[in-house]
């Protein structure tokens, strides 16, 4: 793994390996690395997986098999930022297929349990906007909803 920047370990029972190629699906500018195994005498059985390196969309990652002690919570996520109505249709979709679960506002968990947040691009200068009519429309609008609907976002911004 490079030096530079940040990694984000990932927490897996198990899964480790699975979630590494799950997300390397998903995203582009995506890979597997390095695949480590526990050697004889560690708190796992010999030769099962350790760590797996992988980056997903230019984010470095390493997914740990670490035991059943942590699990997953909403209290860290991440960001996925999308462009338009069809990238939140399919992120949104990718990352609750086999047993993610939709969340309220953009949020929701894949099947490992890790936090998504699917959002639009232009949902910050909306929700910023110095009319605050605009703004308290555009939060009204996206209370209400899991996955987020832009072109209702859009009608909330305009006042229609």
């Amino acid at each position: 793994m490079a030096t530079d920047g940040f990694t984000t370990c990932l927490w897996f029972d198990g899964q480790a390996e699975e979630a590494a190629h799950y997300y390397v699906s998903v995203f582009k500018n995506s890979s597997v690395g390095r695949v480590v195994h526990y050697p004889e005498g560690a708190p796992q059985p010999a030769g099962t997986v350790l760590t797996v390196e992988f980056t997903a969309n230019g984010h470095k990652f390493l997914a740990l098999n670490g035991g059943p002690e942590f699990k997953f919570t909403e209290a860290v996520s991440f960001m996925v930022i999308c462009e338009n109505q069809e990238e939140i249709d399919y992120y949104w979709a990718k990352l609750t297929e086999g047993g993610g679960e939709p969340g309220p506002c953009g949020w929701l968990k894949d099947k490992y349990g890790v936090s998504w947040q699917v959002v639009p691009d232009r949902l910050d200068a909306m929700i910023s906007d110095p009319d605050p009519a605009k703004a308290a429309r555009v939060t009204k609008a996206f209370m209400a909803m899991s996955k987020f609907d832009l072109a209702a976002l859009d009608k909330a911004y305009a006042g229609e």
